[in-house]
């Protein structure tokens, strides 16, 4: 079982930058897949970062790309998405998730969201 807490979020203005952590405790495998994720009321949840546990190996949606960017610490079990020149449409709940392998499309475990607003 694993189990997911979101930390971090808040309000902040354009253009300004925040950091969510994602703590992961129970037992990791190499394989899991790391995920942030994001939604906003009325909207379908956008897929919008993962990384490999094993290898760190990521990817950035093409809507975030070049202002977001996530990582992972082993000492301490996080994964963080780094925020940068927030836009007011970032403004979403924004969820950390984990997958047992890449090759599944199935996200196993969810944290219980962070909000994050950005105003204009």
């Amino acid at each position: 079982q694993v189990r997911l807490v979101e930390s971090g979020g808040g309000l902040v203005q354009a253009g300004d930058s925040l950091r969510l952590s994602c703590t992961v405790s129970g037992r990791i495998f190499s394989t899991y897949v790391m995920g942030w994720f994001r939604q906003t009321p009325g909207k379908e949840r956008e897929y919008i970062a993962r990384i490999i546990w094993s290898n760190g190996d990521t990817y950035v949606a093409d809507s975030v790309k070049g202002r977001f960017t996530i990582s992972r610490d082993d000492a301490t079990s996080t994964v963080a998405l780094q925020m940068n020149s927030l836009k007011p449409e970032d403004t979403a709940t924004y969820y950390c998730a984990c997958k047992s392998q890449m090759r599944t499309s199935v996200w196993n475990w969810w944290g219980q969201g962070t909000q994050v607003t950005v105003s204009s």
